[in-house]
């Protein structure tokens, strides 16, 4: 089960940072554009958080079940705070990436109850942008300490 749902969380990944670059593009566009908020807008939006839960969800599953590097941390939480690998996994990857959905859902939230096109462009921009920032530095890239592949094949 652990490798089909790591090859999952991996290709997730990909369809979430271009659901927000989407909204944060919509955002500017939005801004620089004057334009009224609309039903494109509060989608792209909509979109965007549902794509961070589902790889969310399936981030916990790997996280609390299936992943054997964070059951190897919890087992001795000590000794993988003072490994660089361990504590990635078990405590900063997962930290920046509940922060990275947390900005997506307030965000949206407050787009949505804004009082003016101008605020609800300017709060989306904010706060999407914001959750791309976490995410992308957040992310096991080829060229960090904890990589990952660009795109998991097997």
């Amino acid at each position: 089960m652990y490798q089909p749902t790591l090859w999952l969380h991996s290709w997730l990944r990909w369809v979430v940072l271009a659901l927000a670059v989407l909204a944060v593009i919509k955002a500017i566009g939005g801004i620089g554009a004057r334009r009224a908020w609309g039903p494109a807008d509060d989608a792209a939006g909509k979109w965007f958080t549902i794509g961070m839960d589902v790889q969310f969800l399936v981030g916990l599953l790997l996280y609390g079940l299936l992943s054997p590097i964070t059951r190897l941390a919890f087992a001795d939480m000590g000794a993988a705070m003072r490994d660089s690998a361990l504590r990635f996994w078990a405590v900063e990857h997962f930290l920046v990436m509940v922060l990275a959905l947390a900005f997506a859902h307030v965000g949206r939230a407050r787009a949505r109850r804004g009082t003016t096109d101008a605020s609800r462009f300017r709060t989306a921009a904010v706060f999407y942008g914001l959750s791309l920032v976490a995410m992308l530095a957040a992310i096991p890239w080829p060229f960090m300490a904890n990589a990952r592949p660009l795109l998991r094949l097997e």
